[in-house]
């Protein structure tokens, strides 16, 4: 750069000395009639003002070069980014790893289209995020709609808007006409995923959707669970969702009851920037959360999520056009007394230490017939386990007994080890493989 400006100012001193000497030169020819006098007189105000001209041009060209020298010189630290028009770094350096959670900053994405209800996710955040520093929000908009565009404006510098550039139309399969949504989807979150990280530069994001409501102790859930994400390589995401979280398959007297699972929940996640390294060269064109769920990306990672789910969805208009809405996600129980998680000790949802004492306790518990559960027999066992022994026995006792019985990659929704735990009529059961289960079959999907 100190040769680039050199080069700059000697440029300016040769243009100078060479209009200098050429103006000593018509100064000292002899006199000559007055037409020529005149000539010579305008001649030498036009030198003279290209010479000006060319010196202001050389004068802002070293302006720039010393704009852009501090531009590429400074490192970049987290910022809340006020809009899209923030040029990214030119080749950056590779990030120093993250150790030390307590004071690490994490950025919530809000992924936002054409839903002017983006104003409810928003406010709930806005609402209970305990520091404007430790969690800026940046809404990732995507469609180009105006009126949510105006809303997510409406916030000023409380939140940073960057908008998805590319709004093109997607070629798809013919067979797949009808899912272009799904494909700009996942081109949406490539794009928002990857200005929180190579942009930005943020160690880790937490990300919602523009229909997610969220609770009072969501920001103190992620704080406090950040670490487990750190310490724990097993771990590959904190969610805040309960896929059998209705309110009557919860129990609300344990909110502060967290769980490890091999479903990748979404619908309020925690990610490290090593995992958008991982996942990003290999992002799918569509359906991104199922391929999250496939054997490849999972790679026997789990997620943390909670008895108590932590966001709510009342998106029923989408791409998925209310699928699973009306008969689950709008009876999702959203959390609503604070829990001081961080004051807790989470150490338990560490591997070794969860399966040392989660399975041996469901293993436990005594083993009743899904006819027992219906009606509500054999009361005095309290905690009991249903044991499935096959895909089929899986989803019958699911549906059954109201959970989701869907399986993707042969994992059943918030199970881990193929176990789902969750509350029937009062009281917990734990629906199991055998004891001596050895993996997922991804057939079973």
């Amino acid at each position: 750069m100190l040769k680039k400006s050199s080069l700059v100012l000697w440029g300016a001193a040769l243009f100078i000395a060479w209009h200098g000497l050429l103006l000593l030169f018509l100064w000292s020819r002899p006199p000559s009639p007055a037409t020529d006098g005149a000539r010579l007189t305008a001649e030498v105000i036009r030198l003279a003002q290209d010479a000006e001209t060319e010196l202001e041009r050389q004068k802002e060209l070293l302006r720039q070069i010393h704009r852009y020298s501090q531009l590429w010189g400074r490192r970049r630290v987290p910022i809340t980014p006020k809009s899209s028009q923030i040029p990214p770094r030119l080749s950056p350096p590779p990030p120093p790893p993250l150790t030390d959670a307590t004071d690490a900053v994490l950025p919530v994405l809000v992924l936002a289209c054409d839903r002017s209800t983006v104003r409810r996710c928003l406010d709930k955040l806005l609402r209970y995020r305990p520091s404007a520093q430790r969690f800026p929000v940046i809404v990732s908009q995507d469609c180009g709609h105006a009126e949510t565009a105006a809303v997510i404006a409406s916030y000023g510098d409380a939140v940073a808007h960057i908008r998805q550039p590319d709004l093109s139309d997607i070629p798809v399969p013919a067979e797949h006409r009808k899912f272009q949504g799904y494909y700009k989807i996942a081109r949406h979150y490539r794009w928002a995923l990857g200005q929180v990280f190579h942009t930005f530069r943020y160690r880790a994001a937490i990300v919602v959707e523009d229909d997610l409501e969220i609770a009072p102790d969501f920001f103190e859930y992620f704080q406090a669970a950040f670490p487990l994400l750190l310490a724990d390589r097993s771990l590959w995401c904190i969610s805040a969702w309960n896929d059998n979280g209705k309110e009557q398959m919860v129990d609300v007297g344990q909110a502060d009851l967290l769980y490890r699972t091999d479903f990748f929940p979404g619908l309020g996640w925690l990610l490290l920037a090593e995992l958008w390294d991982e996942l990003e060269p290999k992002w799918p064109r569509a359906f991104w959360d199922d391929w999250m769920r496939q054997p490849e990306q999972r790679r026997d990672r789990s997620c943390v999520r909670p008895e108590v789910s932590r966001t709510m969805t009342f998106g029923r208009k989408g791409v998925s056009h209310g699928q699973f809405f009306d008969q689950y996600l709008k009876f999702i129980k959203l959390n609503d007394r604070f829990v001081p998680f961080t004051q807790l000790d989470l150490s338990y949802l560490k591997k070794e230490e969860y399966e040392r004492s989660f399975l041996p306790k469901v293993y436990a518990a005594p083993e009743v017939k899904v006819e027992e559960l219906q009606g509500n027999r054999r009361r005095e066992l309290g905690t009991v386990r249903l044991q499935y022994s096959g895909r089929d026995s899986f989803k019958a006792f699911a549906k059954a007994l109201g959970l989701m019985d869907d399986l993707k990659s042969g994992v059943p929704r918030a199970g881990y080890r193929g176990i789902v735990s969750f509350i029937y009529r009062g009281r917990r059961v734990y629906l199991a493989p055998p004891s001596d289960w050895t993996g997922y079959d991804p057939s079973w999907s």
